[in-house]
C-alpha cells in the first residue's frame, strides 16, 4: 500500500518528499520485509523501532494522519479486547471482545487528523452486525457524520479467503477540505456485479471496473462533479435515510434494483404470452417423457 501510494503521487505530478509514511506490523518477518521493500524503492518510512501489536502496543500514539490505508485481518476473535476496557480509542463504544472489527475502525478514527480521510477493507458483517453492541457503535459513528462512502465488493477477490468484503471511507471533514460540502450525506456503491472470474475460485477487477467505482466517488465528492444516482449501483443517502434502515450500511439497501429496459410490451400482455409459452413447453416436455418411456419399454426396461 505504501509503495502504490507513492507511485500514485508520482503519477499525479506530486512531490513524494512532502509525504511522511508511518506504519505498524505485528509479525516480525512481515515488518522486516516491509522495511526492506520501502528501502529498496527509496521511500523513507517510520514503521516503528520494532514489530508490535497495534491494539496493545501502539507505536505511534500521538500520530494524527491526513490519510490512512489499511487492510486489517477480518473478524479476529482473540485480540485481547478484554484487556482494553477503558482504552482512549473507544470513543464510540467498547468493541466486543469476540470481534476486533470495530476496534480497527475506532483505531483508525482515533489516528485521523481533523481533516483526515481513512480508507480500509473489512468483512461484510461490519456493515450490518448488531451483535455485542456493534450496531450501537456503528450508529454513533454515522451520527458523528464520519462515513463518507461504503462500497460493497464481489466475493472471491482474495486468494486466502473467498468471503466478500467492503470498503469503508471515513472523513473527519465533510465541510469542504478542497471538495464540495457534503454534510449529512453518504455515498453507497454496490460493486458486487463487477469483475470477472479469472479462475474457478478467483475474481479480478479490471481497470475499467476500478475506474467506474473511483470515478463515481470523485464525481459525488468533487465540485462540479456530474454525479447521478444509478439504480442498482450507487445512491447518495442522507442521515435520515440511514436512520430509516436502522443504521445498517449495506449498499444494497440503498441503491435499489437495477432498472430493466422497457421493451414496450404491456405487463398484462407479456404475462399472458409468457404463461402460454410455458404451458406449451410443459406439454412438449410431457410428450417427450412419454416417448422416452415407450422407447425404454421397447428395450425391455420398465419405467
Amino acid at each position: 500500500m505504501f509503495v502504490q501510494s507513492l507511485k500514485f503521487i508520482d503519477a499525479h505530478t506530486g512531490q513524494r518528499n512532502q509525504i511522511t509514511v508511518y506504519g505498524q506490523e505485528s509479525n516480525r518477518t512481515t515488518w522486516r520485509m516491509a522495511r526492506m521493500n520501502l528501502a529498496i524503492r527509496g521511500i523513507e518510512a517510520n514503521l516503528g523501532p520494532k514489530h508490535g501489536d497495534t491494539f496493545h502496543e501502539d507505536l505511534h500514539p500521538d500520530l494524527r494522519a491526513d490519510f490512512i490505508l489499511a487492510n486489517p485481518p477480518f473478524n479476529i476473535s482473540k485480540w485481547g479486547g478484554e484487556r482494553l476496557e477503558n482504552d482512549v480509542r473507544w470513543k464510540y463504544g467498547r468493541p466486543p471482545v469476540g470481534n476486533a472489527n470495530y476496534g480497527w475502525v475506532q483505531h483508525f478514527i482515533h489516528h485521523l487528523a481533523p481533516s483526515g480521510t481513512a480508507g480500509f477493507v473489512l468483512a461484510n458483517g461490519s456493515m450490518s452486525s448488531m451483535q455485542s453492541g456493534e450496531g450501537d457503535i456503528r450508529q454513533k459513528i454515522v451520527e458523528a457524520d464520519l462515513v463518507d462512502c461504503v462500497v460493497a465488493c464481489p466475493g472471491q477477490l482474495f486468494y486466502a479467503t473467498q468471503i466478500p468484503v467492503c470498503l469503508w471511507f471515513l472523513t473527519r471533514n465533510k465541510a469542504g477540505n478542497g471538495h464540495r460540502k457534503r454534510k449529512g450525506e453518504t455515498l453507497f456503491i454496490d460493486a458486487r456485479k463487477l469483475g470477472r472470474m479469472e479462475t474457478r475460485v478467483h475474481r479480478v477487477l479490471d481497470p475499467e471496473d476500478i475506474a467506474r467505482v473511483a470515478d463515481t466517488y470523485h464525481a459525488w465528492r468533487n465540485h462540479g462533479g456530474a454525479y447521478e444516482d444509478v439504480a442498482g449501483f450507487c445512491k447518495s443517502a442522507s442521515l435520515d435515510d440511514i436512520k430509516a434502515h436502522d443504521f445498517v450500511l449495506t449498499p444494497g439497501r440503498y441503491v435499489g434494483a437495477e432498472e430493466v429496459e422497457d421493451d414496450g410490451e404491456p405487463f398484462e400482455e407479456k404475462m399472458e404470452r409468457l404463461t402460454g409459452e410455458l404451458s406449451a413447453q410443459m406439454a412438449e416436455a410431457a410428450e417427450l417423457d412419454e416417448q422416452i418411456r415407450t422407447a425404454l419399454g421397447g428395450l425391455g426396461y420398465g419405467v
